[in-house]
C-alpha cells in the first residue's frame, strides 16, 4: 500500500492537473462565445448571397436554347469518376471524440466511393496527420494567372495531373484553423472550381461539424458540387451526439456561462427569403448570366467558409465539455485518494498506540 508522502504527492499532481483543465475549460468557454458571434454573422451574408443567385436565375439564361446544354460548368452533372472530400477537424486533441468522429465520417465516405479515385483536402493539423499517415501527398494543379478574369486565355491547354494513387491528399491547408480567412478560403474555392471546370474532379463532398447549438450538433456530410438546387445540399447525416453527451454539454455550458439555446435568425431569414422570390423586376448593370458566373465560386467559397466557423465553434464546444468531465474526474479522485489517505494515516496512528501500549504493557510487567 502507498504511504501517506506518496498518496500526499499524487493528490497534489491531481490537483495541478484540475486547475489545467479548469483554465482550459475556461479558455474554451471565451472562444466559443466568440465563435458563436463569427457564425452567427455571417449567416445573413450567406443566406442573401443565396437569395440574389435565386433571383438571377429567374433572369439569366441558364441554358443554351439551341443546344439545351447547362451554360455555367458548376451546374454541369457528369459520371463520377474522381471525387474531392473536404475534411475539417480541429487544430488540437483534448476534445473528446470530436476529432475522431470526424475523421471516421471521412473514412466512411471513402470507402462508400471504393472503386473510384478520391482527392483529400484536410482542414486542421488533426485531419493533416491522420491522412497523411494513411495516403500519398500530392501537390494541386498548376492554376493560370489570369485563371478567372476577363482576359483569361481560354485556348490554353493544360496537362492533365497524373495521379499516384487511387486516393491522395492535395496540398497544405491555407492556414490553421483559428486563423483562417474568407480570402484564404476563397483561394482554396478557386482552386476547386478550376479542377472541376477541367473536368479533374466530377463532384465535391464536404464533411464538418454542423453547429447550432452547444448541444444541437451533428456530424454532416454534404455535397456541394455539382450544385442542384441553390441553397440546397445534398446532406448525409453521419454522426449525432447522444441524450447523455447533451447532457454533459450542457452542464459545462451552464457552469462556464455559455448559453445553450439557438438563436432564432427565423425572421431574418424570412425577410431574406422575400429578395429571391419577389415579384419586382430588378436591373442590374450587367448581365445577370455574367453576374450568375462570378458569384457561383463565392457562393461555393461561402458555404466551405460557414462550414469552417461552424466547426471551430463546435471544436470548442467539444473542448469545454472534455475539460469539464476531466475536471470532475479529478475532483472525485482527489476526493478518492483523500480518503485512502485519511485510512493509511489512521491506520498508522493505530499501529504506533497499539505499539506504545503494548511496550508499556511490557515494561509494567517487567
Amino acid at each position: 500500500m502507498a504511504s501517506v508522502l506518496d498518496l500526499r504527492r499524487r493528490i497534489r499532481s491531481v490537483k495541478n492537473t484540475r486547475q489545467i483543465t479548469k483554465a482550459m475549460k475556461m479558455v474554451s468557454a471565451a472562444r466559443l462565445r466568440r465563435a458563436q458571434e463569427r457564425a452567427l454573422s455571417s449567416r445573413p451574408y450567406a443566406q442573401m448571397l443565396t437569395n440574389v443567385l435565386k433571383s438571377l436565375v429567374q433572369r439569366a439564361e441558364l441554358v443554351d436554347p439551341e443546344s439545351g446544354e447547362i451554360r455555367h460548368p458548376l451546374l454541369v452533372e457528369r459520371e463520377e469518376k474522381t471525387a474531392l472530400l473536404i475534411v475539417v477537424s480541429g487544430e488540437s486533441g483534448f476534445a473528446g471524440a470530436f476529432n475522431t468522429n470526424i475523421l471516421k465520417a471521412g473514412q466512411r465516405k471513402i470507402r462508400e466511393l471504393e472503386g473510384k479515385s478520391v482527392d483529400i483536402v484536410a482542414l486542421g493539423r488533426k485531419a493533416q496527420e491522420a491522412f497523411r499517415r494513411r495516403y500519398t501527398s500530392a501537390a494541386f494543379p498548376e492554376l493560370p494567372h489570369t485563371y478567372g478574369h476577363a482576359e483569361a486565355d481560354e485556348t490554353a491547354v493544360f496537362a492533365a495531373r497524373e495521379r499516384t494513387a487511387a486516393v491522395q491528399l492535395l496540398g497544405e491547408p491555407p492556414a490553421p484553423l483559428e486563423k483562417i480567412t474568407f480570402e484564404q478560403v476563397r483561394q482554396l474555392t478557386t482552386r476547386i472550381v478550376h479542377m472541376y471546370e477541367r473536368g479533374e474532379i466530377d463532384s465535391v463532398y464536404l464533411s464538418y461539424n454542423e453547429f447550432k447549438s452547444v448541444i444541437a450538433q451533428r456530424i454532416v456530410v454534404e455535397r456541394l458540387l455539382p450544385i442542384e438546387k441553390l441553397g440546397e445540399t445534398e446532406r448525409e447525416t453521419a454522426y449525432e451526439p447522444t441524450l447523455e453527451e447533451r447532457q454533459a454539454a450542457a452542464t459545462a455550458a451552464l457552469s462556464a456561462g455559455v448559453g445553450i439555446r439557438q438563436t432564432d435568425t427565423s425572421e431574418e431569414d424570412e425577410i431574406g427569403k422575400k429578395f429571391g422570390t419577389s415579384d419586382v423586376d430588378y436591373i442590374y448593370d450587367q448581365n445577370p448570366a455574367e453576374v450568375f458566373s462570378r458569384l457561383m465560386p463565392r457562393y461555393l467559397a461561402t458555404q466551405i467558409y460557414h462550414a469552417v466557423i461552424e466547426s471551430i465553434a463546435a471544436y470548442h464546444a467539444a473542448r469545454m465539455t472534455a475539460m469539464d468531465s476531466a475536471s470532475n474526474n479529478a475532483s472525485e479522485m482527489i476526493d478518492a485518494l483523500t480518503l485512502t489517505m485519511n485510512r493509511v494515516r489512521q491506520a498508522a496512528i493505530t499501529t504506533e498506540l497499539t505499539e506504545i501500549v503494548s511496550g508499556a504493557a511490557a515494561l509494567q510487567e517487567g
